[in-house]
């Protein structure tokens, strides 16, 4: 009798109510899994923004020394070293992309959302150049010259090819060259700033979108 009743007790099928306890339990346990990989994902996301601005702070430090020291190779050396450092961010980052839009995740929004950070960064790197490059070149009123190609006689000493210039040179167009220069220098400026507002708004989205989903 004993034997019978456990058999019985195995064998028995599960009541309806238990079937969709279990469902329900199943798809609960993916839905969290899912929730998980994608916070992941937006995590090592923000991971890879903190080595940005990182290797944006070394590119700030050396170009300053730069400035002071004059020390080319140096700054060369670390220009290549920050490119190669923002190159593989940016891999990173686009291989998130893809695993957002994979049929796992179908989270269309947050890919959109890394692309418009990674079209930011791409645009405040190209205006941090920029405005080094007119750093280094400074105003065309202050800019040293050079005498390499001017003549030296034992009678005459110094005969400077470029006075000439600098004596047919209008004040005017000096000016406006330098104004030029100014509004290139802040008109770089303000858009590295623009590009800044812009990514931290979306990394302001991303923590969103991270506690939403631990909230879960």
């Amino acid at each position: 009798m004993e034997d019978f009743e456990k058999k019985v007790s195995i064998s028995e099928p599960l009541t309806p109510s238990m079937d969709v306890q279990v469902e329900e339990e199943e798809k609960g346990s993916k839905i969290n899994s899912g929730s998980k990989t994608i916070v992941g994902l937006l995590r090592r996301f923000l991971a890879v923004q903190q080595r940005r601005a990182l290797a944006y702070s070394r590119l700030k430090r050396g170009f300053e020394n730069y400035m002071v020291s004059g020390g080319e190779l140096a700054y060369q050396q670390l220009c290549s070293e920050i490119t190669a450092e923002f190159n593989d961010c940016s891999k990173q980052v686009l291989e998130m992309e893809s695993l957002f839009v994979s049929p796992d995740s179908c989270r269309e929004d947050l890919a959109r959302l890394l692309r418009s950070v990674q079209a930011q960064e791409k645009e405040k790197l190209h205006l941090t150049a920029t405005i080094q490059v007119l750093k280094k070149a400074g105003r065309p009123s202050e800019r040293l010259v050079s005498h390499e190609n001017c003549r030296f006689r034992q009678s005459t000493g110094h005969e400077c090819v470029h006075i000439q210039q600098i004596t047919e040179a209008s004040g005017t167009e000096e000016a406006e060259a330098d104004a030029q220069y100014e509004n290139a220098l802040k008109e770089a400026i303000k858009g590295v700033q623009d590009s800044v507002i812009a990514i931290n708004e979306c990394l302001e989205e991303v923590r969103y979108e991270i506690e939403a989903l631990e909230a879960e």
